[in-house]
């Protein structure tokens, strides 16, 4: 029955798609996805030794080329560590610059660590939009150096001390230190603004040069995000308080397309958290429910690697969709959810992605996502190591989420 079900929502009919976007689920196109476990050149993958040797090479290699561009190899030059007791005795703060040259802009790693747990602890690690200061009240975090957006959206705004904590909300640093979790975040900014300045600042700057000669295939800026992710992880392997064979990556909005794919394009992530990531992140392209394609490149030039342009209205020719791309986060668990009220991120789309997603779990001996259809708002799928829920609200990530993903990383992520 399982395989029936994948294979009758592998296909979608209906009618014609309308311009601009669509929030009506009878008029996505009609649209096949391509199979994660058939190489392009129509060999199908029956083997895990397949899927790790070949296929999986083959659809990061192809992920790169068409959606998120791809990066150059990575390290860092230089490690500046301030460290202190926190949060009234219940942290360990540590102040990180990462510098990916000596030269080079600091990109800031904020690093909360339960005191009194036993060491090494496991550990949440994820961008934030404006700025480490923004994830919690703690007066002694600094406050980010860099450029940060407005309330209007403005890119080039000075941050101050008026921005400490307004981001808490989508933080619960005591939650997780609670339960035994550190918690780590950079700002996106550090590593590469967030705005259409071709490319002359940030690590593309620092690492390629800003008269680089840019083709197709170029990283954008999610590959940008996600490779200072890496960077971060390259520091958690020096320091013997953070368990670096633990640690899962978590994203939100385009910091959750950012997880995935750091995730794909890492493994030495243990676990793979998309919230509300939406189009270019966990739904599934050819849907073109909510946003698209189009209507993101258009918005969004900066983001993505300019072959992935020429799929705009035209979903269906690219090699690869998002479903795959939470395939390659296999055998590793990974989460992905959507709120009722965001269906600019396509909740279903999102959804499918990890049940189509599946069969490579099931390949590789792990059970993948344990429902056929979308769950109802408010009930996690958590059975398998494939996971999904439907929060009741906005896009936001919220205390709900995060207690969620603890869930199933005690459940999913062993010890070593």
């Amino acid at each position: 029955m399982r395989s029936l079900a994948l294979l009758l929502a592998m296909t979608a009919t209906a009618f014609a798609q309308p311009r601009g976007f669509n929030y009506d689920e009878s008029k996505v196109p009609e649209y096949t996805l391509p199979d994660p476990l058939v190489m392009q050149d129509g060999t199908k993958v029956t083997t895990a030794e397949q899927w790790r040797t070949k296929r999986r090479p083959e659809l990061v290699k192809l992920f790169g080329e068409h959606v998120y561009g791809r990066a150059p190899a990575g390290r860092l030059a230089k490690v500046e560590v301030e460290r202190a007791s926190a949060l009234d005795g219940l942290a360990d703060r540590y102040q990180v610059r990462l510098f990916v040259k000596e030269d080079a802009p600091p990109i800031d790693l904020l690093v909360y660590l339960p005191a009194k747990a036993p060491k090494p602890v496991p550990v949440f690690l994820g961008l934030n939009f404006r700025g480490n200061h923004t994830v919690h009240a703690d007066p002694e975090i600094r406050i980010t150096e860099s450029w940060v957006p407005n309330d209007n959206g403005a890119k080039n705004h000075r941050a101050t001390e008026a921005g400490r904590g307004v981001r808490s909300s989508r933080w619960p640093v005591e939650s997780l230190l609670e339960r035994g979790f550190g918690l780590a975040t950079i700002y996106c900014g550090d590593i590469d603004p967030d705005t259409h300045d071709g490319f002359q600042n940030g690590v593309h700057a620092a690492v390629d040069g800003k008269d680089a000669d840019r083709g197709p295939d170029s990283w954008g800026s999610i590959a940008a995000w996600a490779w200072g992710l890496s960077r971060a992880l390259d520091y958690f392997e020096t320091n013997e308080a953070i368990d670096h064979h633990r640690v899962a990556v978590v994203g939100h909005s385009r910091l959750g397309k950012t997880a995935l794919w750091a995730g794909a394009a890492d493994e030495r992530f243990a676990m793979v958290v998309s919230n509300n990531s939406g189009c270019g992140g966990a739904a599934l392209s050819r849907r073109a429910f909510g946003e698209t394609v189009k209507r993101i490149n258009t918005s969004f030039p900066h983001w993505f690697c300019d072959q992935f342009k020429t799929y705009n209205d035209n979903e269906s020719a690219c090699p690869v969709d998002q479903h795959q791309l939470v395939a390659l986060a296999a055998p590793r668990p990974c989460y992905v959810a959507s709120a009722t009220g965001d269906q600019w991120a396509d909740p279903n789309g999102e959804f499918l992605s990890g049940l189509h997603a599946s069969p490579v779990y099931e390949l590789l001996g792990k059970q993948g996502l344990t429902a056929d259809t979308q769950p109802a708002p408010d009930t996690p799928v958590q059975d398998g190591h494939v996971a999904y829920h439907l929060r009741t609200g906005k896009h936001d990530i919220t205390e709900y989420d995060w207690q969620r993903y603890m869930d199933f990383f005690e459940k999913r992520v062993p010890k070593k």
